[in-house]
Parts: C-alpha cells; structure tokens; sequence
C-alpha cells in the first residue's frame, strides 16, 4: 500500500520561506517521479512541481507549474526514500493545503498523502 506523509507547513509572512517534507513508503520509490499537489480552500486540485527519478547521469528532470517557478525548489532524497519542497518569497496566494503524490508531471490522480496546512498571511 502506498503512504505518504506531509509534514512542514505553518503559517508564515509574505515573503517567506518554508520547506515541506515528505517520507513514502509502499513502493519502489527509487523508480517514480514524485512530486506536490495543492488546493486552497474553495478552489481544486492543482499540481504544483513534479521530480522524476534519478536518471542513470545527471540529475533529475524538475517540473513546476508556472505561478511557482523561480520560487519553488522540489529535490528527492532516495536514501531516506523523501521528497522535499522549498518555498520561498511566499505569497498569500500561495496558501493551501500541500499534498504529496506518487504520479507523473502534471498529473493530480495519483495516490497522495493527508496534506500539510501553509498560510501566508501578515
């Protein structure tokens, strides 16, 4: 069975900085692309970045929805078997509840996690 758990959120000033953890288990994770879906409160599902595993050199293809890119920074950690999101110079727009999901770019079927509550707000 796929698990995935979210941790990391807060509530946080604009222009600030956060960085979302997530830890998978359930599945070969060396061999997925993995990544972060989000919907705020009213609104739906929306994919926020996606990683994909780690090719045989270099490293591994980054994907962002464009309202984030340049703010963003997805990153995997095979060896913890974790995948990482960190925002920065966040903005209110930016708050929703952050899931974590096993599934290619672009895509919001995937199995996900619980969710971890950010809130940007003075």
């Amino acid at each position: 069975e796929v698990q995935l758990v979210e941790s990391g959120g807060a509530l946080v000033q604009p222009g600030g900085s956060l960085n979302l953890s997530c830890v998978a288990s359930g599945f070969p994770f060396d061999d997925f692309a993995v990544g972060w879906l989000r919907q705020a409160p009213g609104k739906g599902l929306e994919w926020v970045s996606t990683i994909s595993p780690l090719p045989r050199f270099g490293p591994a293809f980054t994907y962002y929805v464009d309202s984030v890119k340049g703010r963003f920074t997805i990153s995997r950690d095979n060896a913890k078997n974790s995948v990482y999101l960190q925002l920065d110079n966040l903005k209110p727009e930016d708050s929703a509840m952050y899931f974590c999901t096993k599934s290619p770019a672009r895509n919001i079927r995937g199995p996900r996690g619980q969710g971890t509550q950010v809130t940007v707000s003075s």
